[in-house]
């Protein structure tokens, strides 16, 4: 099998240097792990210059778009990675799978307003990556054996100064001086009232069997000027998370991710994903922080909610992975962030023989912790009472590459730049005994740490 060229170059905890070199470029993307603040990120990943872009066409199914990317991916032809080594990506696909997406691979209604208007999927085909391992401390750029010579010398040359720092990364920056700052603050969507008849309105849909929850969410948007990599660079300083993420979208727009949450995973066709639900704020000292803690800890609702969406996930996993092979290794497991406690759980299982990632993304989108329980009519629940679609939030930012490897999020604490906007999101999931009053509180403490640095801006 062809052996992917690596090159080894400066490493720097911090990608955001680097990737400054190339943010302009067509297709930017840049998967980032929160280092040197976050605790559980390895790998970062970027990339730009795709050799192709992959949307949903007009009326094309989910199933027809996904068996698409396969067929990219396989154009790009087989690779490996030099023997032993650990990196994550030897050339393939990386970018984002809209929330909406999940339409094209259920029947859902169609009442909620398509306002921001973002395509359901945006992939791009990468032939190289620089990739820098937190673990052993190196930069290296990886590329596919289809990328051209000259092309590999360019990005080598490219990245090759001695050193890349935010404070010389601004001579790479096509705007030296970029600024971004709200021109009015952040306003949601719906007001407290309406938040409170959609959660008795689930309470209804619940009491009648229905459904056991539906995770709400309420969308808050506020108008912007500048560069939104601006307000990444703040943010990700301010809320360092596992899976974050930038990518460049046509016209100057953006998404900008900050996810604490692994969507799934597949590595050599071990399956892993890692729900996250219950939630708690952080303390304003030791003792009031630990408290909130152990308080989540001990919460039987909260545990119940992520049993619920264990087993949901247990039973979608089930559709592309060997019979017997799904376990629960971590139930209930505690992971602190800047702003958040959060309850998470671990299921794992192994692809089937015949299935590959692609079909996991086909059984298992969108991931059941931001939907509900049952999956299909939670999400019909949502596009009932949430009146604009999600767009970006809840879907997932993700990488396939050519041999089979895979990662992705879910697309919480996340925002969409586009057309002058800037919108974030903030939900939870309701079963029988929410409080709204609680549950709304909720929506404010996950996003509020996003909304307030960008209004500090």
């Amino acid at each position: 099998m062809p052996i992917c060229f690596v090159h080894p170059i400066a490493y720097h905890i911090d990608p955001t240097g680097y990737f400054s070199i190339i943010r302009h470029a067509p297709g930017a993307v840049l998967l980032d792990s929160g280092r040197p603040d976050a605790d559980r990120g390895r790998f970062d990943i970027f990339s730009a210059w795709p050799l192709e872009t992959l949307a949903p066409a007009t009326d094309e199914s989910g199933a027809a778009f996904l068996q698409r990317l396969r067929a990219s991916v396989a154009r790009l032809g087989e690779a490996d990675l030099p023997e032993s080594s650990p990196l994550p990506f030897a050339g393939g696909l990386i970018g984002y799978l809209a929330y909406d997406f999940g339409r094209l691979l259920e029947p859902l209604p169609t009442q909620a307003v398509d306002d921001l208007h973002l395509p359901s999927a945006g992939l791009g085909l990468y032939a190289w990556a620089l990739i820098s391992d937190h673990q052993l401390r190196t930069s290296q750029l990886v590329f596919h054996p289809h990328l051209a010579d000259d092309e590999r010398q360019r990005l080598i040359d490219l990245f090759g100064h001695p050193l890349i720092s935010k404070d010389t990364a601004s001579e790479h920056a096509a705007s030296p001086d970029a600024t971004f700052s709200l021109t009015a603050p952040f306003k949601t969507d719906i007001s407290a009232n309406q938040y409170r008849d959609a959660i008795e309105r689930i309470h209804g849909y619940i009491e009648a069997g229905d459904c056991y929850q539906v995770n709400f969410a309420q969308r808050f948007r506020a108008s912007y000027s500048g560069d939104p990599w601006v307000a990444y660079q703040a943010l990700r300083e301010a809320c360092p998370t596992p899976f974050s993420g930038y990518l460049s979208l046509p016209e100057g727009d953006a998404v900008l991710s900050l996810s604490p949450e692994r969507f799934v995973k597949v590595s050599q066709r071990q399956v892993e994903t890692r729900p996250i639900k219950g939630t708690r704020p952080r303390g304003q000292n030791p003792a009031d922080d630990a408290a909130y803690a152990e308080e989540l800890l001990a919460s039987e609702k909260d545990r119940a909610e992520n049993l619920m969406i264990v087993d949901l996930l247990r039973n979608d996993l089930g559709r592309t992975c060997r019979i017997g092979s799904v376990k629960v290794p971590e139930l209930f497991s505690l992971e602190s962030y800047p702003n958040v406690h959060h309850l998470v759980s671990v299921v794992t299982g192994e692809l089937a023989d015949g299935k590959d990632a692609l079909d996991l993304i086909g059984g298992s989108f969108p991931g059941g912790s931001i939907t509900g329980a049952p999956k299909i009519r939670s999400m019909q629940i949502i596009d009932e009472l949430e009146p604009s679609r999600r767009a970006l939030y809840c879907g997932s930012l993700m990488y396939l590459d050519v041999r089979g490897e895979m990662d992705s999020s879910i697309a919480i604490r996340s925002l969409l730049a586009k057309d002058g906007q800037i919108a974030c999101w903030g939900g939870g999931g309701i079963v029988a005994d929410s409080q709204w009053e609680s549950e709304y509180q909720e929506t404010f403490t996950k996003v509020r740490v996003l909304m307030q640095t960008l209004e500090g801006l």
